[in-house]
This record gives structure tokens, C-alpha cells and sequence, in this order.
């Protein structure tokens, strides 16, 4: 079996077995939340020049590539391999500004970051890290030009919603990242763009819309909310306004309880959506099916961006914006 190296453990990787869930068996103290590649708490660094599997670098930037970072979740390497943790390179420091509710589920999280070559697109991810090593990830909502703006779902019992909630305020975090690629890229200025998210799923889309908007984009926006009920809806007035404000721009708040499923409500007023960049976020379920049945109804494949909010391994909180 082929031999990989950590720190120092040596450990024999298992066929079909990730470099995350090798380490993990051998009891090294790796961090890790959703273990399927999309939060970003994984993150190594190869100790030596060796091939990484290309699965493991999606959404990382290009300079942490070119550096050898990588998931560990989503690392199936040839032969033996040695990694190493993500140097503090990889990480910076940031406070948190503020915490207010948005919703009775809901609260927006500010961050300032405290170093000024931490870039991000609106609607990427950040991995953040409490002191003691509690990880979880979330979307950036807001503009590169503003304090970092994340929507974080309170989950009874979670560990790191319930102190964000209660007790941060002004405390000093680290933060990873950006990774993904659900972002507005500037072109195609007259695409039709469509937006469909359930819970806080509207963080990543929150952020693209705006994006989109101060880029100029003139094509029509659909974007769509979807929520168990209306305590679940959140952002209604600044949308709204939004809507308002730019004669391309379409707010659809839906509820199960009311409407139906938000993918039955899209796929029925969007029957056809050839040309259009297509972007979903929040529950598995709908984001795996929505993506499936928008590419049977002509969405091209390299069109549709995705983030599926899978849940953390402690089954505490959700990845990504949760």
C-alpha cells in the first residue's frame, strides 16, 4: 500500500481512501469540516514537489496551487505522498466588528481583516478559525470594498453559530481563503443571469447581485429566495429596493409552505434557459437537482456555478454561509 507522510506519522493509505480520512485513522490533529471539498478547513501543503490530483486544488486560487495547497477530503493520490499543515501564509488575522440579527434564525457577522493582501470575489468562501481551532465556512456577501460580510445561520447547539451570536463580538479570529468559484466574473454584460438560493444561501448570491450591478451588468436578473416559511426569508427590503432601483432586476421570495419548493417554482416560470449563467446555493438536494434539471433545459454545464452547503462533519453547522 502506498506510504503517506504528515509531520511524523507515517501511515499506510487504503484503496479508495483520502490523504483527510488516512490522516484521521492515524490520529493526526487535522482540521476539517465538511469532508466534501467544500469548506476549505482541510487545507495541506505538499512537503515536496509531487503531482496533486486536480480534484483536490478546485476553487483554490492559482498562487496556492502553484504552492502545492490542496484539500485533503478531496486527495486521492498516486503512490506515496507527503504533506505538511497550511502555513501561516495561508491564513490572517481578522476581528469581528459586528453581529446583528437579520432574521429570527439569522444573524450578518463584519469582519475586519487585518491584512490588506486578503482579496476575495463577492459570493466566494472564507474558512474561519476560533482560537481553540473551531472551524467552519462561510460565503462572503459583501463587495471587495467593504468589511467582510458573512450571513451565519444560528443552529441550536452549534458550537461556533451560538458564539458568534452571544459572545464575538470584537474577538480575534483567523481566517482562510477565499476559495470557489461562485462569483460574478465581469463580461458578457447582456447574459441573463439566474440566482436561485434556500436559507442562508442567499449570502453568495446577495454579493453577485451586487457585483453584477456595480459591473454594469445590463442583462435581466432573476434571483430567488427559497424558505421553509416566511420567518426563514430574510433581506426582503434591501431586495426589493434593489429591484426597484434596477428595472433588470427580479426578487422572488418563495415559501414551502406557500409557493412549493423553490427548483418546482424556477423550473415552472423558467422552462428554457439556454445562455443564461446560472448560479445555486444552499441545500444539497435542491442545488444537485436544480443544477441537473437547468442543464436538461439548456443551461450550458460551464454556465451553471454551484455551492452545495453540505453539512460539518459534528453535524453542528453547515458549510458555507450557514
Amino acid at each position: 500500500m502506498p506510504q503517506l507522510h504528515y509531520g511524523g506519522i507515517t501511515c499506510e493509505r487504503h484503496d479508495g481512501e483520502s490523504v483527510l480520512d488516512a490522516l484521521l485513522r492515524a490520529g493526526a490533529d487535522v482540521s476539517y469540516s465538511c469532508k466534501a471539498g467544500s469548506c476549505g478547513s482541510c487545507l495541506l501543503r505538499t512537503a515536496r514537489a509531487q503531482p496533486v490530483p486536480a480534484q483536490a486544488q478546485a476553487g483554490l486560487k492559482e498562487a496556492w496551487k502553484a504552492d502545492g495547497y490542496f484539500l485533503a477530503c478531496s486527495c486521492y493520490p498516486e503512490g506515496d505522498f507527503s504533506a505538511v499543515p497550511a502555513g501561516a501564509d495561508a491564513r490572517s488575522r481578522a476581528r469581528i466588528a459586528a453581529v446583528e440579527p437579520l432574521s429570527r434564525s439569522v444573524v450578518r457577522v463584519r469582519l475586519h481583516c487585518e491584512d490588506a493582501a486578503f482579496t476575495y470575489r463577492s459570493g466566494q468562501y472564507l474558512t474561519l478559525f476560533r482560537d481553540d481551532g473551531l472551524a467552519r465556512s462561510y460565503s462572503i456577501a459583501s463587495l471587495p470594498s467593504e468589511p467582510i460580510e458573512l450571513h451565519v445561520r444560528l443552529v441550536s447547539g452549534g458550537r461556533m453559530s451560538g458564539w458568534l451570536a452571544e459572545d464575538a463580538a470584537g474577538a480575534e479570529v483567523r481566517i482562510q481563503g477565499p476559495a470557489g468559484e461562485c462569483c460574478y466574473i465581469p463580461g458578457r454584460e447582456d447574459q441573463p443571469m439566474l440566482l436561485v438560493g434556500t436559507g442562508t444561501g442567499l449570502a453568495p448570491l446577495y454579493g453577485i447581485l451586487r457585483d453584477a450591478m456595480r459591473s454594469g451588468h445590463r442583462g435581466p436578473v432573476h434571483l430567488y429566495h427559497g424558505a421553509l416559511n416566511d420567518d426563514g426569508l430574510y433581506l426582503q427590503d434591501e431586495l426589493r429596493g434593489m429591484a426597484n432601483a434596477h428595472a433588470s432586476v427580479e426578487y422572488v421570495p418563495t415559501t414551502l409552505e406557500r409557493e412549493g419548493p423553490v427548483d418546482a417554482v424556477v423550473r415552472a416560470r423558467h422552462p428554457k434557459v439556454a445562455g443564461h449563467r446560472v448560479f445555486l446555493c444552499g441545500d444539497p438536494a435542491v442545488v444537485n437537482g436544480l443544477r441537473k434539471k437547468l442543464f436538461l433545459a439548456g443551461a450550458s454545464l460551464n454556465d451553471i456555478h454551484a455551492d452545495a452547503f453540505t453539512p460539518s462533519a459534528t453535524g453542528t453547522q453547515p458549510p458555507a454561509a450557514v
